[in-house]
Order: structure tokens, then C-alpha cells, then sequence
């Protein structure tokens, strides 16, 4: 299956909690000048048009990136993810009239949001490698056109999960790998975490993201008791839900499984649950943070 497009979604919520903490561990990553390999499963389209029909049809971005954009009370937690999203809209501001002055620009507008691949080239530098894998005919399109004048970037249209396997560990030992699939079958949610498992065997000191969805509680669960029965150390689970469980069909909440986090990243999420709850939440939202498996 093939049907799934990000572009419904970009900017929204589950956005919000993926990229931020996407941004914090690629900001730590390069304090340190050694180079590291970048490695994204389900890359997707690299940057999204939130004007186009896909967006607006839905609007979700409304609800989630452009209710913090321009707030001055956002957690210093926050401020590698906003200061890309707004240095990537002042950008595009710049392309449709060079002559605007981007020192007095006080627009509230977002015209463009990154998925994965343009938060992870906002960050990568020379020394650094970066390896996009995509199926989707059209978006696979758009991530080469995205990655045309970015050095040091392979993009395959072939299966991510395969993908990953044949890449670690990399050769300089440092290595990021986003595991972020549409989930349109049940079996990616064993599949993602399998995938890790593996991965863990073979480079047990990389940092592993995997985001999914909470649709089905049970699904989530058993997403968490495999990683608890496998040979994975320092296993970090955050959550962010808009509503309560439910057995209907949607989207209640998001979460992240995080394989060997930077060390300060609990404090940093400490931060910004908090946070999103008050500005996109309700009182019916939720988080948790929670140290599934101890280093």
C-alpha cells in the first residue's frame, strides 16, 4: 500500500513532538566535530507547501506548528526547532520577493514546513553523510528535486526498513536513524521495532528514533514488551495525547521510542510537554515520559 501522504499532515501535533526531539539529538550531535551518519527510513517528501490542496484540506498544521511559531513563552527547549522552522519561512519569504527585508520581517505567515529530510539538512554539515530512503512514486520525486544541491545525501526508492539494516554500523561509529513508517499495515508496528532490534545488534551505540501513532492502545503495547524482551539497553518513551484512548477510528495521540538518547533530553522534554499541552492540548490531553529500559 501506497496511499499514504504526509502532506495531509505536515505540521501538526505528532510533527511538532517528532521534530523537535529530531532537532535536539542532530543539535548534539554536532557538538561534536567527528561526523555522523544520518540515516531516515520513511523520508517522504523533504519539505511541504502548506498552501497547496493537501494542507488546507485538512488544516492540521493550524492546530499544531502555527500555534507556536511566533510565541515568545516557548522553552529554550524548543528554540532549535522554531529557530528552523522560521529561518525556512523568512527563506521563502525571500524567494518570492528578494527585495523584502528580512530584518523587519513580522510576518506570521508559514508557507513551507520541513518533513524529516529538511529538518535533518538544516543540521548536517561537510563531514557528515545522510542516507533517505522513499517508495512512494510521487514523493520520491519531490525528495530528489528537495535533495538536489545537498552534498553528501544518497535517496533510494527502495525499502527503508532493508535499507537501514544495510547501512550500520557506519563507518565513523556515530549514526542517528529515523524509523517513522506510515503504518498503513498493523505489521509496521512489529516490523519498526524489529527493525531496531536488529539494528541494536549490529551498532548498539547509535541513537535510534521511532515514531507511531496511538490508535490502538494494544498495538502500542505490544510496541513496548517487545523492546522490554529484546537485548536493547536505555530505551526513552515519550507520549503526547490529545484525547483520551479510544476504541473509534483516529488519531488520539503520538509517541517516540528513543535508543540511546543525548543525556540531557528527559530535562529537555521535561520542558516541552508541558508546554505543548497548554498551547495545542485540552483538558482532556495527556503526556508521559517514562524510561522504558534503564542504560
Amino acid at each position: 500500500m501506497l496511499s499514504y501522504r504526509h502532506a495531509f499532515h505536515a505540521g501538526n501535533f505528532a510533527d511538532v513532538l517528532k521534530h523537535s526531539v529530531l532537532s535536539l539529538v542532530l543539535d548534539y550531535m554536532t557538538r561534536k566535530e567527528k561526523g555522523f551518519c544520518y540515516i531516515d527510513s520513511h523520508s517522504g517528501a523533504g519539505m511541504y507547501q502548506l498552501a497547496d490542496e493537501y494542507a488546507q484540506k485538512t488544516g492540521e498544521y493550524k492546530d499544531g506548528i502555527a500555534k507556536i511559531i511566533n510565541d515568545e513563552d516557548a522553552p529554550e527547549s524548543l528554540e532549535p526547532y522554531l529557530s528552523l522552522i522560521k529561518s525556512l519561512n523568512l527563506a521563502s519569504d525571500r524567494n518570492t520577493d528578494p527585495s523584502a527585508d528580512i530584518s523587519t520581517d513580522t510576518s506570521n505567515d508559514l508557507d513551507v514546513y520541513p518533513g524529516s529530510p529538511g529538518i535533518a539538512k538544516a543540521f548536517v554539515r561537510r563531514q557528515d553523510s545522510s542516507h533517505l530512503f522513499e517508495l512512494h512514486p510521487t514523493d520520491i520525486q519531490h525528495l530528489e528535486n528537495f535533495c538536489q544541491r545537498w552534498r553528501k545525501v544518497f535517496v533510494k526508492q527502495s525499502d527503508g526498513y532493508q535499507g537501514v539494516l544495510g547501512l550500520i554500523p557506519p563507518p565513523s561509529r556515530r549514526g542517528v536513524v529515523l524509523i517513522d513508517p506510515p503504518y498503513e499495515l498493523k505489521e509496521d508496528y512489529h516490523k519498526a521495532v524489529k527493525t531496531i532490534i536488529k539494528a541494536y545488534e549490529k551498532f548498539s551505540t547509535g541513537t535510534y528514533i521511532l515514531w507511531y501513532p496511538v490508535v490502538k492502545r494494544e498495538l502500542v503495547e505490544q510496541m513496548s514488551y517487545t523492546f522490554t524482551k529484546s537485548s536493547v539497553k536505555n530505551v526513552l518513551q515519550v507520549e503526547f495525547c490529545l484525547e483520551s484512548d479510544t476504541d473509534e477510528y483516529g488519531m488520539t495521540g503520538t509517541g517516540l521510542f528513543i535508543v540511546n538518547p543525548p543525556w540531557q533530553l528527559t530535562s529537555q522534554l521535561e520542558e516541552i510537554l508541558p508546554y505543548m499541552k497548554t498551547k495545542l492540548g485540552s483538558d482532556d490531553t495527556s503526556y508521559t515520559l517514562n524510561q522504558l529500559i534503564a542504560e
